[in-house]
């Protein structure tokens, strides 16, 4: 609740940070470190939680989902992490909202072949539009 976000990507202020997401080139749960743009990086959900059926590459939305995120709905709702309640809802979120993130993060395409038609509600394109126009006079993207 009280944590400072720090935007950055300098090493030495990363090494600094109790919990890093989606920078520095590593993953870690043990020290807090959810990053997937490694070459090597291949972890799914159902390669972190075999339990779970989805196999589609993990962003680093989907990792902090993974570790943390029946915790999270357990904590809001009230009910015990491992409860019916809770395993229902972690896994309809993750199927209908968070694998997309994972998809569009890592450039997976929805279906093979060409698309019948474009997409123009994903997630991706809601938060490009609050990026700046480009003949905008104010280009602060921090605002947004």
């Amino acid at each position: 609740q009280d944590a400072e976000i720090v935007r950055t990507r300098d090493p030495q202020r990363l090494a600094g940070c109790d919990v890093v997401v989606d920078v520095g080139g590593e993953y870690d749960p043990g020290r807090h470190r959810y990053d997937h743009h490694q070459r090597s990086f291949t972890e799914s959900m159902r390669s972190l939680r075999p339990d779970k059926p989805w196999s589609t590459k993990l962003s680093s939305a989907g990792l902090v989902y993974c570790h943390f995120g029946a915790q999270i709905l357990a904590e809001l709702l009230g009910q015990p992490e491992d409860g019916p309640v809770v395993t229902a809802l972690y896994d309809k979120l993750y199927e209908n909202f968070v694998e997309e993130i994972d998809a569009m993060d890592n450039g997976i395409a929805p279906a093979a072949g060409e698309p019948r038609y474009a997409l123009s509600t994903t997630l991706s394109a809601r938060v490009g539009h609050l990026n700046p126009r480009w003949n905008d006079p104010d280009q602060d993207t921090e605002v947004r």
